[in-house]
């Protein structure tokens, strides 16, 4: 089933004095229980290409699918509204409210889904566990490493329970360890929950993991290759 889906998705930014041109003609489909990378060099589009998707930006031109409704046509507050229900994000610098604790970082989408308390507090504290971080549930950001504030940041994404996750160059910022501690999490969730991760990505360590990954060059499709023969099997 696909999840994710763009037609002819162009970007140009500063279009009336120095065009820059940070999409080219785009068309791409991602299924759902994918784990997919996008590569290349800083400028090729990669990120430019999920604030596309997650409706963080507009296309100067094409469309963006998710489940089959146009977001790119959306009025901001839809698309505010959409993101808050459909989309899970982890970026680079985890973008964790420093006064919050962990547990508090991750209730508080479901705050702003107004869900029932009861609801919340159980939904965070599994979260948590899954990601290995039970016992740092009342730890600020300052007093966690920089590995335990990305899997919040992991959990943090999930507690909407969304359709799929964005990840910006989750791991730049990590070292091996708590990279492959990071991306282990990321697995066992996409094989026994099959959440969708579409990840936006340098790190060779992250592309060895991927099943399918597409490289992008001057904002353009340059290659899209499956890595594993169980890529798409839940697609």
């Amino acid at each position: 089933m696909t999840i994710i889906r763009t037609e002819n998705l162009s970007k140009i930014y500063n279009p009336d004095t120095v065009p820059v041109y940070a999409l080219r003609d785009v068309s791409i489909e991602i299924g759902e229980g994918e784990f997919t990378a996008l590569r290349g060099p800083s400028g090729s589009g990669k990120t430019t290409l999920l604030n596309m998707i997650s409706g963080l930006d507009r296309p100067t031109s094409g469309k963006v699918f998710i489940n089959g409704q146009e977001i790119s046509r959306m009025k901001d507050s839809e698309r505010i509204a959409f993101r808050l229900q459909n989309i899970g994000f982890v970026f680079q610098h985890y973008n964790l409210v420093p006064v919050f604790t962990a547990r508090e970082n991750v209730s508080f989408i479901m705050l702003l889904q107004h869900r029932d308390k009861r609801e919340i507090q159980q939904r965070t504290d599994e979260l948590l566990d899954q990601v290995g971080l039970g016992d740092r549930k009342d730890a600020r950001p300052a007093r966690l490493s920089g590995g335990q504030q990305q899997r919040v940041a992991v959990a943090r994404a999930l507690a909407s329970q969304p359709r799929f996750i964005l990840a910006d160059e989750p791991t730049a910022n990590l070292d091996t360890e708590a990279a492959m501690n990071l991306l282990d999490i990321m697995e066992t969730m996409n094989r026994e929950q099959n959440i969708t991760f579409v990840f936006s990505t340098h790190d060779q360590r992250v592309i060895d993991r991927a099943r399918r990954v597409i490289t992008m060059v001057d904002g353009a499709i340059f290659k899209d290759e499956i890595q594993h023969a169980n890529a798409l099997q839940n697609s």
